[in-house]
C-alpha cells in the first residue's frame, strides 16, 4: 500500500505523542538522578553500603524483569489502561520517595517506582505503533521517543544538579508528580485505547519464569562487576540460564506465549534486538566511565560535567532526525550506518590521554551518540513494523528488555575491563607506599589526595588519572570491536538476502 493511501496523523495525534514522550523521558531520567543525589541522600538517611547498593540497583532490576510481562499485559487488557495505572503508581511513589524517612523505605519506594516505570516504556512505544499508520510519520514519532528516552539519562544529572543547588534531595522525585498528573489528565482525551481482543489468556508461568531468568542474570552481571566471579555470581547465573532454558521450551509449547519466539525468525526484528543490545551495552559501559572522567580527571563539578555533556544529547537528537528523513535507505542499511558512526566515535575516544582537551573526548562521544541515536531509532521502528500490530506491546517489551540487559552487561563486562586495566596499571606506575584505596579506583585516589592535602604526591594522582584514562581507552576499543563486528555481520546477511 502506498504512503498516500495510509491515514495521516492529525494534530490530536501529535499532541498525544507529546504526552507519551513525558513518561519515556522520566523513566530513563530516574535511573541517573540517584547518582547525582547520592551524597545528599547518604548524609540524610545514613544507609549502609549494602542498603545503598540496593537503592541504586533495584530500579533497574525490577524494570528489566517486568518489561516483557507489562508489554503483554497491555496487549491483553489495553495499553492505555496499563499506561495510566503505571503513571498513577509512578506519581504516588515519587511522593513516598521524596519523604522517605529511612533507607528501607527508600529501597521499597524505588522498587514500586520501577513497577510503574516497567509499564510506561512498552506501553508508550506500542501505543505509538497504533497511532501512526504511515511508516514515515511513525519513524519520526519513534525518533522523538528515542531522543526522549536517551535524553532522560543526560537530562537527569543536569536537572538533578540544578535542583540540589536550591532544594533538598527529595525534590528530584517530586518533579515526577506534575508530569504524571498531566499524563493522567490528557491521555484519556488524546490517546485511543488499543489492545489485542483475541488474546484473553495471560501466560502466568511464562511471566514468572522470565522474571526469574532476567533478575538472576542481571544480578549475576552486577555481582561480577563488584566482587568478581564467585559462588554468588555463578549461582545466580546458573539459575538465570536454567530459567531461560525452561522459558524457551515453555514458550514454544504455550498456546498464548508471553514471548512470540517466531518474531526472531523475522530478519528485521532479530537485527533490531541485536542492535538494541549492543548499543545499550556500549553506551552504558562508556557512560558509567564518562562522568568520573569529567569530574575527577578533569576537575569539573557534577553540574559542570552535565553541561559539558549537552552536545552528546544533541548528537542523539541529530541521529534520530537523520533516521526519520533517510527514507531512501532500507532499515538494515541505516542500522549499519549508525553502527559505523558509533564505531568512528569510539575510535576517537580511544585516542585520548589524561592531558587531552575535553573537546576531543566529547567530539568522539557526540559522534558515538549520533550513531546510537540513528541505529536505536531505526531499531525501535523495525521492532514495531516487524511485529503484528496486536503483538506491539509484547514486541516493545522484548526490545526494551534487550536494552536493559545490554545496559547491565555493558556496566558489568566493560566496567570490569576498565577496573582491571586501572588496577593493573596502578600496580606498575603508582609510587611505592601508595594507599591501597588509591590502587582500587580513581575516586579512591582522589579521596586519598584530599585527605593528604598539600602532602599528597603529585605522581600518585598523575598515575591514577593515567590509569583511569587507559581504562576508558580499553573500554572504547572493546566497543569498536563490538559495533564494527555487528555492522559487518548485518552487511554480510543483508548481501546474502
Amino acid at each position: 500500500m502506498g504512503h498516500d493511501l495510509l491515514p495521516r496523523a492529525t494534530t490530536r495525534t501529535w499532541c498525544g505523542l507529546f504526552v507519551l514522550l513525558l513518561p519515556a523521558l522520566l523513566t530513563s531520567m530516574d535511573i541517573s538522578l540517584l547518582f547525582v543525589a547520592g551524597p545528599a541522600i547518604t548524609e540524610a538517611l545514613h544507609p549502609t553500603s549494602t542498603q545503598w547498593l540496593w537503592a541504586m540497583d533495584i530500579y533497574s532490576f525490577v524494570t528489566a524483569g517486568l518489561l516483557i510481562t507489562m508489554g503483554n499485559l497491555g496487549d491483553r487488557i489495553g495499553r492505555k489502561r496499563v499506561l495510566l495505572a503505571g503513571a498513577a503508581l509512578f506519581g504516588v511513589f515519587s511522593v513516598e520517595l521524596a519523604y522517605a524517612p529511612d533507607p528501607n523505605l527508600l529501597i521499597f519506594g524505588r522498587a514500586m517506582l520501577a513497577i510503574g516505570g516497567a509499564t510506561l516504556a512498552p506501553s508508550t512505544l506500542s501505543l505509538i505503533r497504533g497511532m501512526f499508520a504511515d511508516e514515515r510519520q511513525r519513524r519520526k514519532a519513534v525518533g522523538a521517543w528515542t531522543v526522549a528516552f536517551a535524553g532522560g539519562a543526560v537530562a537527569g544529572p543536569i536537572i538533578g544538579g540544578a535542583l540540589l543547588e536550591y532544594f533538598w534531595w527529595g525534590a528530584i522525585f517530586l518533579i515526577n508528580v506534575p508530569v504524571m498528573l498531566l499524563l493522567l489528565i490528557a491521555a484519556p482525551f488524546l490517546i485511543a485505547e488499543s489492545k489485542d481482543p483475541a488474546r484473553s489468556q495471560f501466560d502466568l508461568l511464562g511471566a514468572t519464569t522470565s522474571l526469574v531468568a532476567i533478575l538472576s542474570l542481571v544480578f549475576a552481571m552486577t555481582e561480577v562487576v563488584r566482587h568478581g566471579i564467585g559462588p554468588t555470581s555463578v549461582s545466580a547465573a546458573v539459575i538465570g540460564l536454567a530459567a531461560a532454558a525452561i522459558l524457551i521450551v515453555q514458550q514454544n509449547r504455550a498456546a498464548h506465549p508471553l514471548i512470540d519466539l517466531t518474531l526472531f525468525r523475522r530478519p528485521g526484528f532479530a537485527a533490531a534486538i541485536g542492535v538494541n543490545t549492543i548499543t545499550a551495552m556500549v553506551m552504558s559501559g562508556l557512560g558509567v566511565l564518562a562522568f568520573p572522567f569529567l569530574q575527577i580527571v578533569h576537575g569539573r563539578t557534577p553540574l559542570q560535567s552535565a553541561l559539558w555533556a549537552l552536545p552528546t544529547l544533541a548528537g542523539s537528537f541529530l541521529g534520530a532526525f537523520v533516521a526519520t528523513i533517510a527514507n531512501r535507505l532500507s532499515g538494515i542499511r541505516l542500522l549499519i550506518s549508525g553502527l559505523l558512526a558509533a564505531t568512528a566515535g569510539l575510535a576517537v575516544v580511544a585516542t585520548i590521554q589524561p592531558q587531552t582537551r575535553l573537546w576531543q573526548f566529547l567530539t568522539g562521544y557526540t559522534v558515538l551518540t549520533f550513531g546510537i541515536g540513528l541505529a536505536a531509532t531505526v531499531a525501535n521502528s523495525l521492532v514495531l513494523t516487524s511485529a503484528p500490530p496486536e503483538r506491539a506491546g509484547a514486541a516493545s517489551g522484548v526490545a526494551e528488555t534487550s536494552a536493559q540487559l545490554g545496559g547491565a552487561l555493558g556496566i558489568a563486562a566493560l566496567g570490569t575491563v576498565a577496573s582491571v586495566v586501572y588496577r593493573t596499571t596502578m600496580t606498575h606506575t603508582a609510587p611505592t607506599g601508595t594507599d591501597p584505596k588509591a590502587l582500587e579506583t580513581v575516586a579512591g585516589a582522589a579521596a586519598v589526595a584530599r585527605q593528604a592535602g598539600h602532602r599528597a604526591p603529585t605522581s600518585m594522582l598523575d598515575a591514577a588519572f593515567g590509569a583511569y584514562t587507559d581504562g576508558v581507552v580499553a573500554t572504547s576499543l572493546v566497543g569498536v570491536v563490538l559495533t564494527a563486528s555487528l555492522a559487518a555481520a548485518l552487511a554480510v546477511r543483508h548481501r546474502k538476502s
